[in-house]
């Protein structure tokens, strides 16, 4: 069974498929005996001679202003039999179907990766890492990165879960505990194993022909969605805080700020979220102008 980053790539697709059924059957049909009563195909909102379906049609598909160049290049030939059909090519992000989010940058650098990894960072030459612990439900995560710091230059982002400092397991550990053991670490090698942010999940999402997803915050945290837009199509939640747009953080940020990076946004745009409760017990303790000044908000490479 495919998966795909929105709803919007499954809706394109299955009208590729319906599409690409039509031609492939049109071109394997039986030949009709001389004399034969010859009934005139109807051609209308059928697919032309191109080896690719024509996706004309789709030019203002739910709301979508799709460039039929584009999907197309987000397709791939593959060989059927004697003929050639387009097909959609599974081989992306993910072994996801993209015919319309197709290789957006945005996407690979929100990914949550399942599983752990490991992290080796040293500290810089004040002796720190650049790194603030919470402690939630008896697990250590990442409540704070400082740009430009060891930490953020290793990939370290908010909600990251810190399972392992130098080989202690830090399960139970108290935010005093797990500062205690960064700061008596040696200052070449410091070993974290790492999970990425279990408590944040990610919504792909396109904007329609007017530049809008559909959803309306406040403060970082998203109050209100837009009946049938994307952000509601897609499962995009109310009392859910925005942690990154395209995978650059922007907790701390000025409304207006978030909004400039929504509007430079490319058409696909993948937004990182955790739920109110969490994130609200995430940052206790925390001012809006230490988060806004020390946060990091650069936006990482892939």
């Amino acid at each position: 069974m495919s998966l795909y980053p929105s709803l919007e790539d499954l809706k394109v697709d299955k009208v590729i498929k319906a599409q690409t059924q039509y031609a492939h059957a049109a071109t394997t049909m039986p030949a009709i005996s001389e004399g034969a009563y010859q009934p005139q195909p109807v051609t209308a909102g059928m697919p032309g001679s191109s080896l690719y379906p024509n996706l004309e049609e789709l030019g203002n598909y739910m709301g979508l202003a799709l460039d039929s160049d584009e999907v197309q290049r987000n397709l791939a030939l593959l060989p059927v039999a004697d003929n050639q059909v387009a097909v959609t090519s599974s081989s992306g992000y993910g072994g996801m179907v993209r015919p319309v989010t197709g290789t957006d940058v945005g996407i690979r650098r929100a990914e949550i990766r399942p599983g752990i990894r490991e992290i080796v960072l040293c500290k810089d030459q004040d002796r720190k890492v650049g790194l603030r612990l919470r402690a939630i439900d008896n697990g250590m995560f990442v409540q704070l990165v400082q740009a430009n710091s060891p930490a953020a230059l290793a990939g370290l982002r908010f909600g990251d879960q810190v399972l392992q400092i130098n080989g202690q397991n830090c399960a139970g550990w108290s935010v005093d505990k797990g500062h205690k053991a960064l700061k008596a670490a040696a200052e070449t090698r410091i070993e974290l194993v790492v999970r990425d942010r279990p408590f944040q999940r990610t919504v792909t999402m396109h904007k329609d022909s007017s530049g809008h997803v559909g959803f309306i915050y406040k403060s970082g945290k998203i109050t209100s969605l837009v009946k049938d837009g994307s952000a509601a199509r897609n499962g995009l939640l109310t009392e859910h805080y925005i942690c990154e747009i395209n995978g650059q953080n922007v907790i701390g940020l000025k409304d207006s700020q978030v909004k400039d990076i929504l509007t430079t946004s490319p058409t696909a745009m993948t937004i990182t979220i955790m739920p109110k409760f969490i994130y609200e017990h995430m940052i206790k303790r925390m001012s809006g102008g230490l988060l806004r000044s020390a946060m990091d908000h650069s936006v990482p490479e892939v």
